[in-house]
């Protein structure tokens, strides 16, 4: 392309976007990373790198880095719903399958991230920091290139969004929808000194939303509060006080916190109900939360963002060289689907997850009945680890069993030990 400052932008430079870069500058391709925050910067997120999220942070070459920034290591998920009622998994148990990594990790965003965008410099991706993109621009129906405020332009074959579960490409393309479910929003804070955190990641379910606890190392306390968007009207003017009086009532966190300290005012995100008919338009591609967000209790968003950059590489590739705009969405058609082969099942997981996150009584039946199945508990968990495949616990078998709530009813048959890719 004519006038092009690069054969891709990528806009938005946290995990999706700087890994996208990552993998796109060390296969030759010459890419500007355009992000409109200065780095380091903190970020709203419940910062869970689960076992399988190792595989594509080992494959960009940086897995040794980020496991030596100080993060924790996580060994399984613990949740306590409504009623009181705990029931946990490990990512090490007796079904079988393995991850990448036999623990997950919490690694504070402001850390990873910055690894992340290093990283993509040493490989050769062009980093702008401090401009935020306005619109994209358009050539014969095709997008070519970026707008920033102020009226900079920047061209290339290929635009790829990052940007986020408000992302301004995915909005300017046309694919954006605002869905009425899930309306929630975040609060994440981190504190030191909250008594009893052990190596699993903590939800914990209330009639008014739900609060997740990860160790994110170094005696820092990841606490994320999750609530319906019709509560957060009482939060508009004070975020602080609003979580410190959320928390307070939750009898089981509550005392846990009492003696904590938190190390900077809270930060919001959300709603969390964007979604998008399609991730790529000619010209043009979503990654990360841009093509994908679901309510994070699952704690999805890093591996999603991580993986769906990997598996980005060969689609981005052929589109940024392609030789006509027809070869090039033969190209981004093929990422859609490639896309959907790797994601739908985990999709569908998360969908029923939040549905029952959104039903406390049904929560309470389901933790009740995880609780005497350790062995159904811990393959859920392997599927929120990303190794265990969806389709064991959509299986006919796993839902019957967990349903009966005894060990006379057979679950899914294990197969020799194994991981996914």
């Amino acid at each position: 392309m004519r006038g092009s400052d690069a054969e891709v932008i990528v806009v938005g430079a946290g995990p999706a976007g700087a890994a996208a870069a990552a993998f796109l500058a060390r296969a030759g391709v010459d890419v500007l990373l355009l992000d409109r925050a200065h780095f380091p910067r903190n970020k709203p997120c419940a910062e869970y790198l689960s076992p399988e999220a190792a595989q594509p942070l080992d494959d960009l070459g940086v897995l040794s880095r980020v496991e030596a920034a100080g993060g924790a290591r996580l060994t399984g998920m613990s949740v306590t719903t409504a009623d009181g009622t705990e029931f946990r998994g490990d990512f090490l148990a007796a079904h079988g399958f393995r991850g990448f990594r036999a623990a997950g990790m919490a690694l504070r965003r402001i850390v990873l991230d910055e690894i992340l965008l290093d990283h993509a410099r040493q490989l050769g991706a062009r980093v702008a920091l401090g401009g935020a993109v306005r619109d994209l621009v358009r050539d014969d129906g095709r997008v070519v290139g970026v707008e920033l405020h102020g009226g900079t332009v920047h061209r290339a074959p290929l635009v790829l969004g990052a940007d986020g579960i408000r992302s301004i490409v995915a909005r300017r393309l046309g694919v954006s929808r605002t869905g009425r479910w899930p309306r929630r929003y975040a609060l994440v804070a981190h504190h030191r000194h909250v008594e009893g955190m052990g190596t699993r990641g903590e939800m914990h379910v209330t009639a008014r939303g739900y609060v997740g606890l990860a160790d994110v190392g170094q005696g820092v306390t990841n606490v994320a509060v999750v609530v319906p968007a019709a509560h957060m009207k009482d939060a508009s003017g004070d975020p602080a006080t609003f979580m410190d009086h959320w928390l307070a009532q939750v009898p089981h966190v509550a005392p846990r916190l009492a003696g904590s300290v938190r190390v900077a005012p809270p930060v919001v995100t959300g709603p969390f109900n964007h979604t998008v008919t399609r991730a790529w338009a000619p010209g043009a591609a979503l990654v990360g939360d841009a093509a994908d967000f679901f309510d994070p209790f699952t704690g999805e968003g890093i591996f999603a963002a991580l993986r769906g950059a990997q598996r980005l590489l060969p689609y981005a590739f052929e589109a940024c060289r392609a030789p006509s705009t027809t070869r090039q969405v033969h190209a981004l058609e093929a990422w859609e689907r490639a896309r959907r082969d790797t994601f739908a099942g985990k999709w569908r997981v998360e969908r029923l997850v939040g549905s029952a996150v959104a039903m406390p009584r049904v929560l309470n039946f389901l933790g009740r009945r995880l609780r005497a199945r350790r062995d159904l508990a811990d393959l859920l968990v392997g599927v929120a680890g990303d190794f265990v495949p969806p389709s064991r616990v959509l299986h006919p078998s796993f839902v019957l069993s967990l349903l009966a709530g005894r060990t006379g009813v057979t679950p899914p048959a294990c197969p020799a030990p194994e991981r996914i890719s």
